[in-house]
Parts: structure tokens; sequence; C-alpha cells
């Protein structure tokens, strides 16, 4: 398997962890004002319950975490705050881009599982935390999530460059 359970899970737990910042981050703009705010706030949600699957296996399995966490941290936050300055179809827009790449992500992780020796525990919660991903990203573009081609084009830039270096960072 070209890509070892520990960088999967590293990956997974950083990328739910910075998806879990970036509706943080649209939340503080946004409040309960916008009408996208209840549908980010129970991404948001399921976002937390990934989160804590995740912190459970990196315990649990000692993986050791990103050592980019604290860059995580400040650069979801930061990304979900300015995509909610835009506005509420922007921010909508910024889950479309990264649910997609999320999407695509968890995907051909299942596929290298499923050929590999396998990890039947973590496979599984790739499956069900990827069918969220695949309802945040719809919910989003059902919302208005289809405007903004060169932010999109430029946000799911960034995710697959965060995927790539938090495998080894």
């Amino acid at each position: 398997m070209a890509e070892s359970i520990d960088q999967m899970i590293r990956v997974d737990h950083a990328g739910e962890y910075g998806a879990a910042r970036i509706y943080a981050g649209q939340l503080a703009v946004m409040g309960n004002r916008a009408a996208v705010a209840p549908a980010i706030g129970r991404m948001k949600a399921q976002e937390a319950r990934h989160l804590a699957v995740f912190d459970d296996l990196i315990t649990r399995r000692r993986v050791r975490p990103t050592l980019l966490h604290p860059l995580w941290h400040v650069a979801g936050y930061a990304l979900g705050v300015g995509t909610a300055l835009l506005g509420p179809q922007a921010a909508m827009a910024c889950t479309v881009a990264v649910e997609t790449e999320i999407d695509r992500h968890y995907q051909a992780q299942r596929d290298a599982l499923a050929s590999g020796s396998g990890d039947p525990e973590l496979a599984a919660h790739i499956a069900d935390f990827q069918a969220d991903e695949v309802e945040h990203r719809d919910t989003a573009s059902e919302m208005g999530g289809t405007g903004f081609p060169v932010m999109s084009a430029l946000i799911r830039a960034g995710c697959r460059a965060a995927i790539a270096v938090t495998k080894r960072i």
C-alpha cells in the first residue's frame, strides 16, 4: 500500500480538524443571521464527530499527529472567516470546494484499503465520513455554493497541497 495506515489517520485527523475550524470561522462571522447558518452548524457538528473518532485513533494506535496542527488551526479558521466575509454563497462555495477534494481523497483511501491488506475499522469510518462529506458538498451546492470558480480552484488546490504535506510532516 503506497500510503500507510498511519499516514491515512494523520491526514484524516488533520483534515477533520481543519474542516471544524473552517466552520467555526464561518459561524463566528455569520452567527445565526445568515440563512445558511443552521446548515453550517449541522456540518460543524458532524465534523466534530469525525474529529473525535480520529482523536481516538491517533491516541489508541499511537499515530504521530501532524506537526502542522498549529498551521491548520489558523489556516482553517482564516479560510472560514474569509469566505464568510464574502457572503453566504462564498461560504457555501468553500464547502463545495473542500468537500469535493475530501470526497476524492476518502475514495482514494477506500480504494487503497480495499486493494491492500486493509483495515476494516478505518475503512468503515472513512466510508461513513465520506457519505457525510458528500452530503455537505451537495447541501452547499443547493444553497448557492456553485459560484466563485477562481476561489474554488484555489481552495481545492490548497486542500490537495495540505493533504500531501500532512502525510509527511
